[in-house]
């Protein structure tokens, strides 16, 4: 596989279009944005070649419909600034500051890419990240006419499920389409109790932090990042293997049993516990906001378990301990007590404590099932692959984000952010296969 070079042609400033008089100045973060740990989060979008269209005229046309796609996604054009009465509490500032919109060529083929490494892709070559804009585009040209599309949010101004709504938005707009989604940016929706009250459990969960303790998470392994192909018949095994007696476990649950049981054998002697965790979304959960509410609603799951129970255990049993950890906080009673529990100790951030690193060996699964990607087409035909990784390098905690694969087929692209031995320990049987040009029929 070649090691790539990339060329930077041009920036433009892409800025909302049209008077936006009704638009706020300004927007408080809410509860849970303050416990989004302000990472970079960025997803990619890989597109054959279109014969018809020169690459000047999609990234014109891009730009002209990210500039109306703004006019409704307002904040995304704005800037992120401490805030006023509380510094250490960011804010979103309405400026019409605009989005960074980068053009680069790769001198490569698509087909010749390691797609299997993360690394390559994230280390200034299809992302940059620059601290003056909250989003970032870069469109990339490729020797064989392939395009690669990089979309970079700060996480402060919302989730995947936020993001998803943007870019599914955007591209309706690019062709011509219906928009399907009136985004809902009222983050006072998200108020706490007067007084506030929450189940002392989440004081085991959750840590007040500032951001310099997120930047500086003490790291005891170096982190690696890896994109995985899931075939649809490994998912439907899991699955038959997670269900006994009846007792049926969804996909995700399954693929969360077989990983757990697997990263036992990365772990090093001394620990007598790991932890799982799991991004749970409150929208549909939390009675107060919509589903078209962009911002942060998230919070975690977490399931510990003894190395022992996890070595010896049949993956349907680890597979009820998911379950459970799951349910736990899929209801309203959890995302209401959380938004208190982070009001009782505002000002500043909170993280879940796995994620800062103080709870031992720990992997944190996302699932975007919903999240758009053989549907993200702008007006060139539909991408052959979307996937989703961070340009942050200290965290203290494994990161496995779960993508439905672009051609429909039932399986999963899976990114990773995680400790080698681990790597090695998920890529020792037939079910983590390193992403390649073959798994993305790119091979002639």
């Amino acid at each position: 596989m070649k090691i790539f070079d990339v060329s930077f042609t041009g920036e433009f400033i892409v800025k909302a279009s049209g008077d936006q008089p009704e638009k706020v100045n300004s927007l408080n973060l809410s509860n849970f944005d303050l416990l989004s740990g302000r990472f970079p989060v960025t997803y990619f979008y890989f597109y054959p070649k279109q014969p018809q269209l020169s690459f000047e005229t999609i990234v014109k046309s891009l730009q002209s419909s990210l500039s109306q796609t703004l006019s409704y996604f307002y904040p995304f054009a704005g800037q992120i600034v401490p805030n006023e009465t509380s510094q250490e509490e960011p804010m979103i500032i309405c400026n019409n500051n605009g989005a960074l919109f980068v053009e680069a060529r790769a001198h490569v083929d698509l087909k010749s890419l390691d797609f299997y490494n993360l690394d390559a892709f994230l280390q200034s070559k299809l992302v940059q990240v620059n601290p003056d804009f909250s989003l970032q585009i870069q469109a990339t040209e490729f020797e064989c006419g392939g395009l690669a599309l990089t979309f970079t949010f700060d996480h402060a101004l919302g989730d995947a499920s936020s993001f998803g709504k943007f870019l599914t938005l955007w591209s309706e707009i690019s062709r011509n389409k219906p928009v399907s989604c009136v985004p809902d940016h009222r983050r006072n929706l998200l108020r706490a109790r007067s007084p506030p009250r929450y189940d002392p459990h989440l004081d085991k969960t959750f840590i007040k932090c500032s951001e310099e303790d997120i930047k500086n998470i003490p790291m005891s392994k170096t982190l690696i990042k890896r994109l995985y192909h899931i075939g649809a018949s490994s998912l439907d095994a899991l699955q038959a293997l997670a269900t006994v007696n009846g007792e049926s476990r969804t996909k995700i649950e399954a693929f969360s049993a077989y990983v757990w049981k697997k990263m036992v054998d990365s772990i090093e002697s001394g620990h007598k516990t790991c932890k799982m965790g799991w991004l749970v979304d409150g929208r549909g959960r939390l009675e107060t906001v919509t589903s078209s509410y962009i911002g942060n609603v998230l919070s975690i799951a977490v399931g510990e378990a003894s190395i022992e129970n996890l070595k010896k255990n049949h993956v349907s049993d680890i597979a009820n301990i998911v379950h459970k950890s799951i349910t736990e906080v899929t209801n309203d009673t959890h995302f209401t007590d959380l938004i208190d529990w982070i009001e009782s100790h505002r000002p500043g951030l909170m993280l879940a404590r796995v994620v800062l690193g103080q709870e031992g060996p720990a992997l944190v699964l996302s699932s975007g099932r919903r999240f758009p990607v053989a549907e993200l087409d702008f007006g060139f035909g539909a991408p052959f692959l979307g996937t989703v990784c961070s340009t942050v390098e200290k965290i203290g905690v494994g990161y496995l984000n779960q993508r439905p694969s672009a051609c429909n087929d039932g399986s999963w692209s899976v990114s990773a952010i995680v400790w080698p031995e681990l790597a090695t320990a998920l890529e020792s049987d037939s079910v983590f296969q390193p992403m390649s040009a073959k798994h993305l029929q790119l091979q002639t």
